[in-house]
């Protein structure tokens, strides 16, 4: 049961995230916390840290590791396939028929609509891990830092993923 459980979880979410993996982001937050309670929030903090930390794409990343968490070896496969198996249909599916009817006005308005519902996806991602990241003053202040610099462009995200959990160490694990 554990591994059908997976399979449709991240079929669901293969199949409703439009927009890439921090679209998809929300969509696996509800089925790994909410739904099957296969992770707890601080956990999967920590599961969107490590994700954004090792290469590949952040949601693969996410399924793989879920999976692997929830069922080994084979839950890490099955996780991993079941997200990419929409994926691939539906690049196929687009890539035979998308030229054909690129410029019909019911799909441009469809694909226009769907970027601001892709806003507010990634809206609730950051709601949700400001409200359950950010614990304290420290961490407020390494996120404005961070989120500045990384505006700025004075900064590339792992450089800054590793620097913060270097002075996370430092700060926290002092106290």
């Amino acid at each position: 049961m554990t591994y059908l459980s997976l399979f449709l979880a991240f079929l669901r979410v293969g199949f409703f995230s439009f927009g890439g993996g921090l679209a998809a982001l929300p969509l696996i937050e509800r089925e790994i916390v909410d739904t099957y309670h296969w992770l707890s929030k601080p956990e999967f903090l920590e599961l969107l840290a490590l994700s954004q930390l090792t290469p590949g794409p952040i949601a693969i990343n996410a399924a793989t590791f879920t999976g692997f968490k929830v069922g080994g070896m084979l839950g890490a496969f099955v996780a991993t396939g079941a997200f990419c198996l929409p994926s691939v249909f539906l690049t196929l599916l687009v890539v035979t028929f998308l030229s054909r009817f690129r410029e019909n006005p019911y799909v441009a308005g469809f694909l226009r609509g769907l970027r601001p519902a892709l806003l507010a996806l990634l809206f609730r991602v950051a709601l949700s891990v400001i409200q359950d990241g950010i614990h304290d003053w420290f961490g407020l202040l390494l996120s404005i830092t961070g989120g500045a610099l990384l505006f700025f462009g004075k900064i590339e995200e792992i450089p800054l993923l590793l620097c913060g959990g270097l002075l996370g160490l430092l700060w926290y694990g002092w106290r």
